[in-house]
């Protein structure tokens, strides 16, 4: 089939402003959005910048506004565009590097601030750590996090206050806080606890509509803050 590819293009370097770019391409309906880009770059415009990498849904790195929604190009399939156009944009609410390729430096500002690693004091096992497959099933859907950012830039919160460490940063946090071999539960409630982390969540469900793991975002935050609410108040 014939697509028609529109992609807001920026060389900060160069431009003044961000502005459009057509190509008209011959793609199989089976193929990735990352396909067509890739052979974008490689038979049409080798200046067009993206960032790739697993093309697998497993890294995250191609993340993207494809036609007005956050998404991995590696996981969206020409064929459930529902057009014959797509229009393709760096995710919103962040400084661009050039083309597709955002400045991603705040987002993992953030997710630092989380302490995103287990914490344990206790001597260390001659084995693993072991945990219940009950203890598991309270963090496993967190686990499913690929860090892509699409939660976090799709945040009205976010794009007004870049100090909000933001829906990927406060998941990762769950992930910890409600882990049965870490320790530092508290420490991280309390990152959480104040007007740039947990209570800046409004609900508005955008992290949980862009993010390309199906992970309910919103959900884990109730939870955080339940436990909060249960320690502190």
């Amino acid at each position: 089939m014939k697509l028609e590819v529109t992609v807001r293009k920026f060389d900060p370097e160069k431009d003044d402003r961000p502005y459009w770019k057509d190509y008209s391409l011959d793609v199989d309906p089976k193929e990735r959005l990352l396909d067509v880009l890739n052979t974008i770059k490689g038979t049409k415009d080798g200046s067009l910048t993206y960032r790739k990498s697993c093309g697998h849904g497993v890294c995250g790195s191609c993340a993207m506004m494809i036609n007005g929604e956050n998404r991995l190009a590696c996981m969206t399939l020409v064929e459930d565009l529902g057009s014959d156009k797509v229009k393709i944009e760096p995710l919103p609410g962040a400084e661009i590097d050039k083309d597709l390729a955002i400045n991603q430096d705040n987002f993992w500002e953030m997710y630092v601030k989380v302490k995103p690693y287990l914490i344990n004091d206790d001597p260390p096992p001659s084995t693993e750590r072991l945990q219940s497959p009950e203890d598991f099933d309270k963090i496993e859907e967190s686990t499913k996090c690929v860090l892509c950012g699409a939660c976090t830039y799709s945040c009205p919160s976010k794009w007004t206050d870049p100090e909000y460490l933001g829906p990927a940063a406060m998941l990762k946090a769950y992930r910890f806080i409600f882990d049965s071999r870490d320790h530092a539960g508290e420490e991280r409630l309390n990152i959480l606890d104040n007007k740039k982390g947990i209570f800046k969540c409004y609900t508005i469900f955008n992290c949980v509509e862009a993010c390309p793991k199906d992970i309910n975002l919103t959900w884990h935050f109730s939870e955080i803050k339940k436990r909060l609410a249960f320690n502190r108040y």
